[in-house]
């Protein structure tokens, strides 16, 4: 014990000699790998904060079970055989001795080595090996002894953000400290974080035998309500973004039935299905770029798009054509012939992809997100479909307003007889018309595809609420669907954060329920008095 007690000594002596150059010497190799835990972490913690290049090496071989060691000299051994030996320190060949031992490595030797070893880390020019180094101590469980070690990296560091990560991870280490001072300057520089690992180290240090002096204890109180504060602003912002996603999504899936259920006044119940339609297209899609164009697979959603407009577009215009033609102006045959189509529908789609959901893989650039806060991510894919169904609302607006097609579907749904009067084709543009919204149902299927599972199913969640978002929006006013599709998005999210996910459904229900018995027209009434009245 005298012995090793020395060395130890030695090494910690050599290792606060001003001006001295670092380099790992036997006694402090030997120390890190030889003596009681409390000994080997102390000397290595030594070796670590005196900057030591050769130390990672060392660790590293430690940590890969390549060391052994006499009473002398410590030796790395590699190869698959354990043919190569060297001496660890110096790297010269040497032989390894019959009675060279193999280090014990416990849990938390190990985790001192790999804590030492992402310590050594922040010293590299490389930035970005800098932050990884960063990120693995935030995760490491640290103590005082690794303080020196930190302070030295966020003295030289430069970039500002790692600044900050190491400035917290400085505080971390004091928390814990046995100087008052200490403790109390760690709760002020926590309480400007906004991370929930600095939340849950506060409430660990509030607990029970965490913190015994009462103005320390004050102090961390302070710091974790303004760090929950912080917290909830992002809870806050992620549950706003979720509905509006949701309403997007909603807004999505609804403006195809603004078409057909809002215009053309068509009682559509296989409105899911064309929607199921087109996420099965960007199935078949992804299938055909994975087998015959794997370099372009990032882009098949590119090709998935106009490929399921197109899709559920042909399906519609069969509909319409075999079996809507025959029944416009009785609702409720079309009810229930189309509620027999859907049931069709999703029986094909079993008889071919099978009962089971299929896999729909992100792209690349649609996986991963967007970090606004520590606890506020944004999802590619959702930010992604926001914008995709911005670009469809802004295309069908153009499209009724601006274009020939449009004109006509505005004339056919205003006057048919008069339309008929003055030449236009009424079947053909309620053919048209019928297409396209079912083509843009296609559009949704394809959105859905990228944050949910296709299955013969899918259509069926997206159905009674799409006839809501029309209803309450005001039928045959795209502005309503929107202003519906948002809304009820936001309104679901915020009551399922207060009343869970089923009274949240049941609540906004009845809220439909009492809108429509005060205001039947919804939220945007047509202008002007029908002509067919």
């Amino acid at each position: 014990m005298l012995r090793r007690l020395s060395t130890l000594l030695i090494a910690a002596l050599l290792a606060l000699v001003a001006g001295r150059v670092a380099a790992l010497t036997q006694p402090e190799a030997l120390a890190i790998v030889q003596g009681d835990s409390d000994e080997r972490i102390a000397a290595l913690n030594t070796a670590a904060a005196a900057g030591d290049p050769a130390l990672a090496a060392f660790v590293q071989a430690l940590l890969d079970e390549e060391i052994r060691f006499d009473e002398q000299r410590v030796y790395r051994v590699q190869g698959p055989n354990g043919d190569s030996v060297t001496d660890a320190v110096t790297g010269a060949a040497a032989t390894l001795p019959e009675a060279a031992e193999e280090p014990m490595l416990n849990n938390r030797l190990r985790g001192a080595l790999q804590a030492a070893l992402s310590g050594l880390n922040l010293a590299s020019p490389d930035l970005g090996q800098r932050r990884a180094a960063v990120d693995d101590l935030l995760r490491a469980s640290l103590d005082e002894d690794q303080l020196p070690l930190v302070e030295k990296a966020l003295a030289r560091e430069t970039d500002a953000d790692l600044q900050e990560k190491l400035t917290r991870l400085q505080a971390t280490i004091q928390i814990s400290s046995e100087d008052k001072a200490l403790r109390l300057k760690a709760a002020a520089t926590l309480a400007a974080s906004g991370q929930p690992a600095v939340a849950s180290l506060l409430q660990e240090r509030l607990a029970d035998g965490g913190e015994a002096d009462p103005e320390v204890r004050a102090a961390l109180d302070a710091a974790l309500k303004a760090v929950r504060g912080r917290l909830d602003w992002g809870e806050r912002l992620g549950v706003m973004f979720t509905g509006l996603s949701l309403g997007s999504i909603l807004m999505l899936a609804a403006l195809g039935l603004a078409v057909t259920y809002g215009l053309m006044g068509v009682i559509n119940m296989a409105h899911g299905e064309l929607i199921m339609i087109g996420a099965y297209a960007t199935y078949v899609v992804q299938n055909l770029f994975r087998n015959f164009l794997p370099e372009l697979f990032d882009y098949y959603v590119l090709a998935a798009i106009p490929v399921a407009f197109l899709a559920s577009a042909a399906v519609g215009a069969v509909l319409e054509r075999g079996v809507i033609r025959w029944l416009y102006g009785r609702p409720l045959e079309t009810l229930l012939a189309t509620w027999g189509i859907s049931l069709i529908l999703m029986q094909a789609v079993r008889s071919i992809f099978g009962a089971q959901n299929v896999a729909v893989e992100n792209p690349a650039w649609l996986s991963g997100g967007w970090q606004v806060l520590p606890n506020l991510i944004l999802p590619y894919n959702r930010i992604a479909i926001g914008i995709f169904a911005a670009l469809v609302l802004a295309g069908m607006a153009l499209l009724i307003a601006r274009t020939r097609l449009g004109l006509f579907v505005r004339g056919v749904t205003q006057n048919r007889r008069m339309a008929a009067c003055v030449g236009v084709h009424t079947a053909r543009v309620d053919t048209y018309a019928f297409a396209l919204g079912a083509g843009i149902a296609g559009l949704a299927g394809c959105a859905l595809s990228q944050v949910g599972n296709v299955g013969p199913d899918l259509g069926q969640g997206y159905i009674v609420d799409s006839f809501m978002v029309v209803v309450l929006g005001g039928v045959g006013q795209l502005a309503g669907t929107v202003y519906a599709g948002l809304g009820l998005g936001l309104l679901n999210k915020l009551l399922e954060g207060w009343q869970g996910a089923v009274l949240a459904k049941i609540m906004v229900l009845v809220f439909i329920i009492g809108f429509i018995q005060k205001r039947p027209q919804g939220i945007f009434a047509v202008k002007g008095r029908s002509a067919e009245a």
